[in-house]
């Protein structure tokens, strides 16, 4: 695609809809426009202060012109021009004060997205998932379930180590702290096994809260009952077929499962149901996003919720047996001793159940899966909590000649937990190179290792945050004597920081001179792009800085492989340094060169400062977002980002809002083009092009016949096509195309967001880049300097009406012949794909011209049976 903008007025024929004024009035059409990340008012989607919700709650609706409302009763009003509505998503995000506490996880968010930035893998023979992509979904919940298990065992260490153990069996600590007066030595709390099981519920506590964020937004968003297809109402509750290509196979008859069956067809699509159709694709055919089960994780995040749960009382309970047991062992109790092997035999049996429970079941895909595995999701974290109260009891039966001294033993617990996730992400690199090389694509970010990455990413800000919260724990406990000491490991963790934060900012640097180069190249282009005008250096600057700084995203890739890489080095490097000295950096450097006792010395202590700043700005940065809304709305563009997929690996991450909003924009465009017969263009900018793809892919084909694409501002392909590409690449792109009857996608070289959608940049879906600023200098219809409008404000550019018109004219054409049976000559075939079998019987039809970007009113295009993509999704890892 040239780097040069079109013409901001390029020439046109007469209006695409002109010819709708002399015709006898047709249902309406409708504009359904879908906002982007920050969300969007209602008013300002609709240019309007006077806004009426059409369907919908608080939470996500639609909306449109109070003077718009009953627009379908009166089409002859609307010829030659859209009904524009627009659908709020935003709130699913940010709505009420208690998503700040969706900061606390960050990690669980993070780890999530490793898991659908596997890379693409063709299908089997037989169309199962390759064994690779099994394994790399095990492993991604094995990093999952280390991350609550990390989570949790900070929560020990603050509650259990630093509080119970060395504070409060300290007369210093104690003396200074009236709150803590009852847990003195001499007292009946004053057993170190009692203050254990009463600090024991803090962690607890924490477990039982994050139980019950997951269980209600489970039940809000996963456990809301997808509508059924017909194929699905035939079928039953069999399984369908597993992911297949399409295969030759004798047309179907009146008997035959493609046959629609009585009264299921246009009847059904008349009551609204998105579901309805006659000629229904199984869902083995369907690209992974159009699949039945793919918004419905109703099984495997209650599975896994279950684990997890058991995961972190397990973790506490053993938190809590260890040092009973080593006393009881040491002091020579039979009946205790006994009692304490028995609870260490059935701690390791319920972690081994819990591991069990997670690597058993991956997603289900093909179909809705309303089935409950209630062993897993009832009984295993009900004997997790009986076997903690065991514990607990057992931690306080008197034992007077025990004392508190030292530190418990955290840091065998956390360098075996860093140890462990090292080893997996490894493990999930080498998994993911392997799906690579079977389906390489250069447009992948690192080469197929951008999941790796993501999951060194999540890793690391699980251990900056346990690593914060006792550092800092530990400062606010200091009573004179010397504050209590957390593990070694996580010293060590923080004093890596201060080298992370100077490869950051040397990194910084780099790309800063790049991108100043840039400038000054693209500069000396800019005014050469608008015959007529004046050249004017510092506009030029300006328009030359907008797009460097737009091109710098596609830098993001290998800047993040460096920072993950580095993290791993030091992470490393950080535990051998606990393992072989078993000492503090500054102490471990004692007796060396005087050069390297300071450098250690000044990176433990800046280390320290650093990761308890961070974590007190953490905790501001929640408050401040529990209270202020619009701080809130700033937060929700991350939960934008990283909450649009499901929960398919850690079931305490945020729920994933397109569970809702897809759902809602299939039924909304499914029951409107049912109930009135109009045609229907989604319009989706930045983040909201991607819920309207996806929704669009679960359309039955009668309902995407009548409805268009318009996309502007979209990381389809920019970013959720390198970072996702099982789910976004040329293959689920290109198919996607080929499903939907028309599409256009609009973009600029100054957005930092959206690009070029299409895997061919020689068809017709892309449009761009759009001239940034429409204008370069004053003129009589623009007096004043047009602005740089980069991501935003895309309706604004004259090329938007021109291509939703086009849209609308091309849905207006003739009537086409079905799905099943339309030739596709004019599209190129799409890697690991099969064609129709229908295509080489269907009649011939007249090949229609090739249309030139921007150039007028597209011709028709016919759409066909979608293709399977090449990248089946994971039914069962």
């Amino acid at each position: 695609m040239p780097d040069v903008p079109q013409p901001p007025h390029p020439p046109h024929p007469p209006h695409p809809l002109a010819l709708e004024l002399l015709t006898p009035p047709r249902p309406p059409a409708l504009e359904l426009r879908v906002h982007g990340v920050h969300g969007a008012a209602p008013e300002e989607l609709l240019d309007d202060p006077r806004t009426v919700r059409v369907t919908g709650d608080a939470t996500a609706a639609v909306f449109r012109r109070a003077a718009d409302a009953d627009a379908e009763s009166h089409p002859e009003r609307y010829a030659g021009r859209p009904v524009v509505e627009a659908y709020c998503w935003s709130r699913l995000t940010s709505g009420n004060s208690s998503r700040a506490l969706w900061l606390l996880l960050l990690p669980f968010m993070v780890v999530n997205l490793a898991h659908w930035a596997r890379p693409a893998a063709p299908a089997a023979p037989d169309g199962t998932p390759p064994r690779a992509v099994r394994a790399y979904g095990l492993l991604v919940r094995l990093l999952a379930l280390s991350l609550t298990l990390l989570l949790i065992a900070a929560a020990c260490e603050v509650a259990l180590d630093l509080l119970a153990w060395q504070c409060a069996g300290t007369a210093s600590c104690t003396a200074s702290r009236s709150w803590l007066r009852f847990a003195e030595p001499g007292g009946w709390w004053g057993q170190p096994g009692r203050r254990l099981a009463l600090g024991a519920l803090v962690p607890a506590a924490l477990t039982g809260l994050l139980w019950f964020l997951s269980n209600r937004t489970w039940s809000a968003y996963e456990s809301q009952t997808p509508p059924q297809t017909p194929l699905q109402e035939a079928a039953g509750a069999a399984a369908p077929a597993p992911f297949t290509a399409p295969a030759p196979a004798p047309a179907p008859g009146p008997g035959s499962a493609s046959a629609p069956a009585p009264g299921s067809g246009s009847a059904a699509l008349a009551a609204g149901s998105p579901a309805a159709a006659t000629a229904v694709e199984g869902p083995g055919d369907a690209p992974a996003l159009g699949r039945p089960g793919f918004w419905f994780g109703r099984r495997i995040v209650a599975r896994l919720r279950a684990a997890h749960t058991a995961a972190g009382l397990l973790t506490v309970a053993a938190a809590v047996a260890a040092p009973a047991a080593r006393y009881d062992r040491r002091a020579g109790t039979p009946g205790l001793e006994a009692l304490g092997w028995a609870l260490e035999v059935l701690l390791a049996a319920g972690a081994a159940a819990v591991v069990w429970v997670v690597c058993r079941r991956g997603r289900t895909e093909v179909r809705a899966d309303h089935r409950l595995d209630r062993a897993a999701v009832t009984v295993l974290p009900g004997a997790a909590l009986a076997l903690l109260a065991a514990v607990l009891l057992h931690a306080s039966w008197s034992r007077p000649g025990w004392t508190s001294s030292g530190r418990l033993p955290g840091d065998f617990a956390f360098g075996l937990l860093t140890l462990a996730q090292g080893v997996l992400v490894l493990a999930l690199a080498v998994v993911a190179a392997r799906l690579y090389r079977r389906a390489p694509d250069g447009a992948t970010a690192l080469r197929g290792l951008g999941g790796p990455a993501v999951a060194t990413l999540g890793c690391a800000l699980g251990g900056v945050m346990s690593g914060g919260v006792a550092q800092w724990v530990a400062g606010r406990l200091d009573g004179g004597a010397g504050p209590p000491v957390p593990p070694v490991l996580l010293s060590w963790q923080a004093a890596v920081l201060p080298p992370l934060l100077l490869v950051l900012a040397l990194l910084a640097a780099v790309f800063a001179v790049r991108g100043a180069l840039h400038r000054r190249r693209l500069a000396a282009l800019i005014a050469a792009e608008y015959p007529g005008e004046t050249p004017d250096a510092d506009r030029s600057r300006r328009i030359a800085g907008a797009r460097a700084a737009a091109a710098l995203t596609d830098s993001a890739p290998w800047f993040l492989a460096a920072v993950s890489g580095v993290t791993l080095l030091l992470g490393a490097a950080a535990l051998a340094g606990a393992w072989l000295s078993g000492a503090l950096p500054g102490e471990a450097a004692r007796g060396g060169s005087p050069l390297l006792e300071a450098a250690a010395r000044a990176a433990q202590d800046a280390g320290s400062w650093l990761i308890g700043f961070g974590f007190l700005l953490f905790v501001t940065w929640g408050r401040r977002a529990y209270r202020d809304q619009a701080a809130r709305r700033t937060i929700g563009v991350l939960w934008d980002v990283g909450t649009f997929w499901p929960r398919a690996a850690h079931p305490f991450a945020p729920p994933c809002y397109a569970e809702r909003a897809v759902p809602d924009l299939t039924w909304r465009m499914t029951a409107w083009t049912g109930r009135t017969g109009g045609r229907l263009v989604i319009s989706g900018h930045s983040q909201g092009s991607v819920l309207a793809a996806a929704a669009v892919w679960q359309l039955p084909p009668h309902a995407r016949r009548r409805i268009a694409l318009l996309t502007y501002g979209s990381p389809l392909r920019r970013l959720y096509g390198r970072w996702f590409p099982a789910y976004f690449g040329p293959g689920p792109l290109t198919a996607l195309h080929r499903q939907v009857d028309c599409w256009r996608n609009l973009w600029r070289a100054t957005d930092p967001i959206g690009g070029p959608v299409a895997a061919d940049p020689a068809g017709d879906v892309d449009r761009g880049p759009l001239a940034d600023p429409l204008a370069y200098g004053r003129s009589a219809r623009h007096p004043l300097p047009a602005p740089v409008l980069g991501h935003y404000d895309y309706p604004s550019d004259p090329a938007f009406a021109a291509e939703r018109d086009a849209l609308l004219t091309r849905l207006a054409g003739p009537p086409r012949p079905d799905l099943r049976n339309a030739p596709a000559p004019d599209r190129p075939a799409v890697p690991g794909q099969t064609a129709s079998p229908d295509d080489a019987t269907a009649p011939d039809r007249p090949a229609v011209p090739p249309e030139r970007s921007g150039s007028g009113v597209p011709g028709p295009r016919v759409s066909r049976e979608p293709a399977a993509p090449e990248d089946p999704p994971e039914t069962a890892a």
